[in-house]
C-alpha cells in the first residue's frame, strides 16, 4: 500500500495479522494480491495496510463490523488460501482482532 487507508469515524475494526514467511514467493505474492481483490468484495470492508521486511509481514485491514470479519473469515477461497499459508508460506502468524474506539491523523 502506498498510503495509509482513509477509514470512517470510530467505531470500526481492525484484524491485524503478524506473519513471518518461509523461504521462496511459491505463489504467494500472486494469491495476497488475489485476497486484496476478494476482500474488497466483501460486505463491511474499509481498506487494508500491509508491510513486509526479511520475511516479517504486517497487514491490518479494517471493517465496519465484528459479523464482517466473520464473513471473510468463512469466505470459501480464503479459507483455501489460509490452509496454503499454514502449509507452503507461513512458518508462524498472529492474528488479532481490535475494536478502533479513537484515531487521528497529521496530513502535511
Amino acid at each position: 500500500m502506498t498510503q495509509p487507508v482513509n477509514t470512517p469515524q470510530p467505531p470500526y475494526y481492525a484484524v491485524i495479522f503478524t506473519s513471518q514467511r518461509t523461504a521462496g514467493d511459491n505463489g504467494y505474492g500472486e494469491m495476497a494480491e488475489r485476497m486484496v481483490r476478494l476482500a474488497e468484495q466483501q460486505p463491511g470492508f474499509l481498506g487494508v495496510e500491509s508491510a513486509r521486511e526479511e520475511g516479517l509481514g504486517i497487514t491490518v485491514s479494517y471493517w465496519e463490523s465484528l459479523a464482517a470479519i466473520k464473513a471473510w473469515k468463512e469466505n470459501v477461497d480464503h479459507q483455501q488460501a489460509q490452509a496454503k499459508g499454514r502449509s507452503d508460506w507461513y512458518s508462524r502468524y498472529v492474528t488479532r482482532i481490535c475494536k478502533v474506539e479513537r484515531d487521528y491523523s497529521f496530513n502535511n
